[in-house]
């Protein structure tokens, strides 16, 4: 008997792995789901991959996420079980993937790969003929620049994918000001594969290429995509206080004012020319500087120093940006030479000088350093370097470092940056490094802003408040708490000094408040991915023990809402199918070799080996083939969450004598209601025979059941409906046909069985209908009606008819009647389809096909009732159960076949139901 345990391990480390031969298995489906609500982007990555081999295969997933996203989750699913990932403190978890490498067991790793992107790596063994899918969910807040937001989305799938989907939906309460998608992923002929339809919130991009476009877009070839879609959008913005979203005794505040004068800065530019910056670093940094000096504005002033062991001015004070001094600066520029070794401390101190012993009244001061190595010359010492700098600026005006290269101690440019309110950029050593500089400094250009305070009466552990100035085309984002949930006395304001006098910004009399379109808590996780945010930044300025609390604070977020930050790892344990081989490949023609104890257990002999009793279980199982029903555990999985039920699966082996090898009962644990029954079967290796055993009662020790939505689904062929359950709070697919342009979704409300509170249509370029308990909103072009009474309503293709308790529409040769039902006062919408088309691409919680889904015999007649159904060829679990059956006008409760999660009822990743 084997026992094998695969780690898969996210650290933010390098690792080397070997990449499998991909002409031995099959990526039949690859799916990007992103969803962005104010700002928020969660981005699910689902790859499913089947081995086509006659043998095992190793399989590779191999992803690139955006380094300012905190991983949130990781899944895989083989043979019908689900292996989810568990965030950990790094050091626990990296004493584990340790372990596993030392074991020849797989791993799975994070790593840094590019400017914007971190690579995920991870592969697993396949059973011959066998499939896996592998889930990966990252989170990120937008960052706004240069008047922009910028949603970025790498596919590199390493083949053709016939099923391959990119699907963007942004949910903005504010508006859209504009979106446009660019990237590698919309040249050529790539670009025809890109649909875009933008209403005046909400925006919806599709990118569905096929097989033969995917090998034709400028970094693609036979091997297929290889590149990324970068979605480009703004807001509108109505009021300079912006928009608070509140929700969950949470708030987000977004703060980008615009129409304000520009304030005329004080800039010093700090140039490294030491000996490592000989050649292209040198030469770019001449165009880029030539470039810059050429975009300052006249009432503008600056000065401009290099510097190596030694210190060499251009002017030794300030001088006003004329075109007479602008010209003399780029031929000073020009000149530059890289030479000696690199002494940042005296040469940042002169830039500080500078800037002191010329203060100017409604002006902001600037100090950029440039450098691509660490101090060799004068102060070397980082500590002193850092307070030496941090005095001599004494909170006057920022410090930006530019770190040119790899060589650079970028950790110290971090450290000086945020001790003085700036901020460090990596410049790398590529072709358009002199337009990555540039492109930085546009980004300070135009000072709006200076000694920004954002105040918050009535809130509490609040985000960053005080900011040093804010710039043109940026955004402050500050999150928090209101307290007690008190929104009345919840009074936000926002200090600051403008170009000619002190400013105050406040909330006007209607604020915008979060979108009902969003989960309760996405508030909630922008505060804590703003906070682990700075915490980790804070850990970087501080030392002793105020670092280790900061530090404890940030690790204790992460583990809250499952972040994968550089504190924390995730660990997902599998047990590979019987066929599994070694996860590490041995060279060729080599036999593999596991180390002692690795990956395996000795065969148990006749009447020995035996375990000591499962916790919980100890002396009550009944005997299993005459053994005593001592063993240890197998397999473990968890159904999704199911009221009043929880299920997980125990193998044991009987220690029987006349057994060689000892025979296996592998038995569903199934709980009910206090005191929990335990239901039985026992099947011999060599027999399929099932034999129920009496129920046994063990103790009481599961937790609280979250809360879910329960479907149900009706095969024609089946005696009872299917059912399964969703999370609430969650935004559905109900149907969307890409083929005809139509998107229909709902919000399922808190309530456990609540239905929904919201269904949105949105059909072709123009036509987006909303649906609540109370009303009907229609929106045609930048045509909004809002209708409350029975009525008939044409817009574009679409008819809607509203009756009492029932909204019919009808879109083609779609037509869905949604019954709005009321349950002890409280309303909620259920969608009934009256007809849908057959539609192969056709997506959606209710959609199924009834061919797919046979019954099979019940093995157990004691309740509660277990059976197998066979979906789409491949038999599930089911327990016998109940629904209530909202797709009627009066809701009835009815018997069904449940399944213990959603993927196993339509046979695909829940998140394919996500919108």
């Amino acid at each position: 008997m084997e026992r094998r345990v695969v780690l898969l391990v996210l650290l933010l480390l390098g690792l080397v792995t070997t990449l499998p031969n991909q002409g031995d298995w099959d990526i039949y489906s690859f799916h990007i789901n992103s969803t962005v609500t104010s700002r928020y982007a969660t981005t699910v990555i689902t790859s499913r991959v089947a081995n086509r081999m006659d043998q095992s295969k190793e399989i590779e997933f191999h992803v690139r996420i955006p380094k300012n996203a905190f991983i949130s989750k990781f899944r895989m699913f083989m043979d019908g079980e689900v292996y989810d990932g568990v965030v950990k403190a790094k050091e626990q978890a990296e004493r584990q993937y340790t372990t596993a490498v030392s074991r020849g067991q797989s791993a799975g790793i994070v790593s840094s790969v590019g400017r914007t992107l971190e690579e995920f790596k991870t592969s697993v063994t396949v059973a011959a003929h066998k499939k896996v899918t592998f889930e990966l969910t990252y989170e990120e807040l937008l960052k706004r620049r240069l008047g922009k937001y910028e949603l970025q989305i790498f596919a590199r799938p390493m083949q053709p994918v016939k099923d391959f989907k990119i699907d963007v939906h942004i949910n903005e309460d504010a508006g859209l000001k504009f979106i446009e998608s660019k990237g590698g992923l919309s040249t050529k002929e790539l670009a025809n594969a890109i649909t875009k339809t933008v209403t005046d919130k909400q925006a919806w991009v599709y990118f569905y290429p096929t097989v033969d476009q995917q090998k034709v877009c400028d970094s693609c070839s036979d091997d297929g995509l290889n590149g990324d879609l970068v979605i480009f959008y703004d807001v509108k913005r109505e009021v300079s206080f912006g928009d608070i979203q509140t929700g969950d005794g949470y708030f987000v505040h977004h703060f980008a004012p615009s129409s304000l004068p520009r304030i005329p800065k004080n800039v010093v530019f700090v140039i490294d020319q030491s000996g490592s910056m000989h050649g292209r670093k040198m030469q770019q940094t001449r165009i880029a500087l030539i470039h810059i000096l050429s975009d300052l504005a006249e009432d503008d002033f600056f000065g401009l120093i290099t510097f190596d062991s030694d210190i060499f001015h251009w002017k030794r004070e300030l001088v006003q940006a004329t075109s007479i001094n602008i010209e003399q600066a780029k031929r000073f520029a020009e000149n530059i030479q890289d030479r000696g070794s690199t002494d940042i401390n005296r040469a940042v101190l002169e830039g500080t000088r500078m800037l002191n012993v010329h203060p100017r009244e409604d002006s902001a001061s600037i100090l950029i350093l440039l450098t691509d190595g660490d101090p060799t010359s004068g102060e070397i010492n980082p500590q002193k370097i850092r307070a030496n700098v941090k005095r001599a600026i004494a909170g006057k005006f920022p410090l930006y470092c530019l770190g040119f290269g790899f060589d650079v101690n970028f950790e110290i440019l971090e450290k000086m940056s945020l001790d003085n309110n700036g901020l460090a950029r990596r410049i790398y050593e590529d072709s358009d490094a002199d337009l990555q500089l540039q492109g930085f400094y546009e980004e300070v250009a135009t000072p709006l802003l200076t000694d920004v305070t954002m105040i918050y009466t009535g809130g509490s552990n609040l985000t960053q408040t005080n900011f040093s100035q804010y710039y043109n085309g940026s955004e402050i984002v500050v999150a928090g708490v209101i307290t007690d949930n008190n929104i009345e006395s919840f009074i936000p304001e926002v200090v600051a000094v403008s170009r000619n006098a002190r400013v105050i910004f406040s909330r006007p009399n209607t604020t915008t408040e979060s979108t009902v379109t969003a989960p309760v808590d996405r508030i909630q996780r922008v505060w804590a991915y703003l906070t682990v945010k700075q915490l980790l930044e804070k850990k970087l300025q501080l030392s002793g023990p105020e670092k280790d609390k900061v530090k404890k604070e940030a690790m204790d977020l992460s583990l809250k809402y499952n972040f994968v930050t550089p504190l924390t790892s995730m660990v997902v344990t599998k047990p590979p199918g019987e066929d599994s081989a070694v996860l590490n490949k041995p060279k060729e023609g080599e036999q593999p070799a596991l180390p002692r104890g690795a990956g395996q257990l000795p065969a148990l002999p006749r009447g020995a080996g035996q375990r000591p009793p499962l916790p919980g279980l100890a002396g009550q199982l009944p005997p299993l083939l005459g053994g005593a029903g001592q063993g240890y555990t197998h397999r473990i999985s968890a159904p999704a969450g199911h009221p009043g039920l929880t299920a997980s699966r125990q193998r044991f082996f009987s220690p029987a004598a006349h057994f060689d090898p000892p025979v296996a009962a592998e038995i569903p644990l199934l709980y009910n209601s206090a005191p929990k029954k335990v239901f039985l079967s026992r099947y011999t290796p060599d027999r399929a025979t099932m034999m129920p055993y009496a129920p046994t009662t063990i103790p009481d020790t599961t937790t609280q059941a979250p809360q879910t939505q329960r479907f149900l689904l009706k095969p024609e062929n089946m005696h009872f409906p299917i059912c399964f359950d969703l999370p609430t709070n969650i935004n559905v697919k109900i149907l969307h046909l890409p083929s005809r342009g139509l998107a229909i979704k709902g919000m399922i409300g808190l309530k456990a069985n609540g239905g929904f509170t919201h269904i949105f249509l949105h059909v072709q370029n123009d036509t987006s209908i909303e649906v609540d308990v109370d009303s009907v909103s229609v929106k045609e072009g930048e045509t909004l009606t809002r209708y409350s009474e029975q009525t008939q309503i044409t817009a574009g293709s679409v008819t809607v008819i509203i009756r009492d308790k029932e909204i019919d529409v009808s879109v083609g040769d779609v037509r869905l009647v949604i019954l709005v039902h009321e349950i002890s006062g409280r309303k909620f919408l259920w969608p009934v389809f009256r007809q849908m088309p057959q539609d192969d691409t056709a997506e959606g919680v209710f959609v199924f096909n009834n061919r797919d889904y046979e019954e099979s015999a019940t093995y157990m007649t004691t309740q509660p009732t277990i059976s197998r159904i066979k979906v789409k060829g491949k038999e599930e679990e089911v327990l016998r159960d109940s629904a209530v059956d909202f797709s009627v006008p009066v809701p009835v409760s009815v018997e069904c076949w449940f399944f213990f999660s959603a993927q196993s009822a339509l046979q695909r990743p829940t998140t394919d139901l996500y919108n």
